[in-house]
């Protein structure tokens, strides 16, 4: 007897090793530390300012889940109390994804965040509740001490529960929502015209203007944006930058926000009646951070940008930049390139990640001659609005609607199996209330798929999909009907 608890100790510590072992190879692989000689704290949390994808996010929940599941394990078999079990889970979650946050700092390739702190904690909880779940033994147990009180005592907790549920429905819709937000542009990147900073991106064409402003703007403002030239120029407060190519050198911002663009490379000038023309040996860049611009879109989660421009090759690729507000190729804010005749976008949100590549954003037949066109961009809640040279040709296309087929599966694994987790305990809690649990059950099935889709309808402008409505009834039906098997598989073996 004793030779098989130590055996069952044994495979509870080889599973929770293996977790921190994977764990650490998904985190800090290839292992590529760079330790510098001298470490200052300011040094420290100036690599620890970074923000992560949306699909990072959850990956980091379901990373640490099965750390918190085997956790779960250990810490009832030596009967801890369950307030201790949360916190020694938390604690322990919170310490490794700490410790392997901070070694990120040391690793060219990795970019630590706190929100993937938090992310890592609420997967171990969510694993060891998880557990309990599956232990249904001991979950019914719980339960029926919860609802063996009075009958009022009993319904209050329940309504409780109810209201928990419900709560992170709402909780996860907002996250949802918040996914196509500009919250995590940084504020240090210059602003480029024609390429990449390092020159490896390079776009051949003429470009006479560039207006931003922090607003979306209609479809009629749009319009009369088209037919008057000072449009843009007579908006006072919402206009963030307005940059008029004419001459040879230097290019002021008209509104002050931004810092001048001077030329790189090797500029060559070539006249133009219409703006200035760049090419791989000569491009514009801001001397200093586009600062002020990026931190009011980025407050405002919306952008308007006007340009006239010209390509002077159908066929070029990279794609290339025409214009950019970005470090690197790898880290950005927004980009607006060519690639053959497509237009192509790049924003950074959190769904979109650091360098606005994990959603493809492309306008096809833009680029099909080397005439003038006037481009309007207009961004809001997940939605570009594109204009080339009237409102008529107007391209339309929501961040939310371009996820691809298996990575919203993912997405919508992730969301609603712990909502099916939780109304298979409040199924429990209805076991003995048959005309509560025939009203209460449908209904719970139903309403965290139609909340998620009707604030995501409003907030985001997105169209209805009743498919996105069935995939998430469905994943939150086969999480409590798998719980509702394991309960009656644990029943028949008492």
């Amino acid at each position: 007897m004793k030779h098989k608890i130590f055996l069952v100790y044994l495979l509870d510590i080889i599973f929770i090793l293996v977790s921190i072992v994977v764990i650490a190879i998904a985190t800090l692989s290839p292992f590529n530390f760079h330790f510098y000689h001298e470490v200052k704290i300011t040094h420290f949390w100036v690599n620890f300012n970074h923000s992560s994808s949306f699909q990072d996010q959850l990956n980091n929940v379901l990373l640490f889940m099965p750390l918190g599941f085997c956790c779960g394990g250990i810490l009832q078999k030596q009967k801890i109390n369950l307030g201790l079990q949360i916190l020694i889970v938390l604690l322990v979650s919170a310490g490794l994804s700490f410790t392997v946050e901070s070694l990120q700092i040391f690793l060219p390739s990795r970019s630590p965040t706190p929100a993937d702190i938090i992310n890592n904690t609420l997967g171990g909880c969510l694993g060891l509740l998880c557990f309990y779940i599956w232990n249904y033994k001991f979950l019914n147990y719980r339960v029926s001490q919860f609802t063996s009180k009075s009958s009022k005592l009993s319904n209050q907790r329940i309504t409780l529960f109810i209201l928990a549920y419900v709560s992170l429905t709402l909780i996860i819709s907002i996250t949802w929502q918040s996914a196509t937000n500009l919250s995590n542009w940084d504020s240090t990147f210059p602003l480029l015209i024609g390429n990449e900073y390092i020159g490896n991106r390079p776009w051949e064409g003429y470009i006479a203007n560039v207006y931003i402003t922090d607003q979306a703007i209609s479809m009629n403002e749009a319009q009369a944006a088209f037919s008057n030239t000072n449009y843009f120029s007579n908006l006072k407060n919402n206009l963030v930058a307005n940059y008029q190519f004419n001459g040879q050198c230097c290019y002021q911002d008209k509104t002050g926000n931004s810092p001048e663009l001077i030329w790189r490379g090797k500029p060559q000038f070539i006249n133009s009646n219409q703006g200035i023309f760049v090419n791989p040996r000569q491009w514009l860049t801001s001397q200093l951070p586009v600062k002020i611009l990026s931190q009011r879109i980025s407050r405002q989660s919306e952008f308007t940008i006007s340009t006239t421009l010209a390509t002077n090759k159908i066929q070029q690729t990279g794609p290339a930049r025409i214009i950019s507000i970005s470090a690197n190729v790898l880290e950005r804010n927004l980009t607006i390139s060519q690639h053959e005749d497509y237009l192509e976008l790049r924003l950074r949100t959190p769904l979109t990640g650091e360098n606005g590549t994990d959603l493809q954003i492309k306008i096809p037949s833009v680029f099909t001659d080397t005439e003038f066109h006037q481009l309007i961009l207009s961004y809001s809640r997940g939605t570009f609005h594109v204009y080339i040279d009237q409102v008529e040709s107007l391209y339309s296309l929501n961040l939310l609607e371009l996820i691809p087929l298996h990575q919203k599966m993912f997405y919508y694994a992730l969301t609603f199996i712990p909502l099916g987790a939780g109304l298979a305990i409040l199924n429990l809690f209805s076991q003995n209330r048959v005309r509560f649990s025939r009203v209460f059950i449908p209904i719970a099935l139903l309403l965290p798929s139609l909340v998620l889709e009707m604030i995501l309808v409003h907030v985001n402008h997105k169209s209805l999909s009743w498919k996105n409505l069935c995939l998430g009834i469905i994943f939150t039906s086969i999480t409590m009907l798998i719980f509702r098997i394991r309960a009656k598989y644990v029943n028949s073996q008492l």
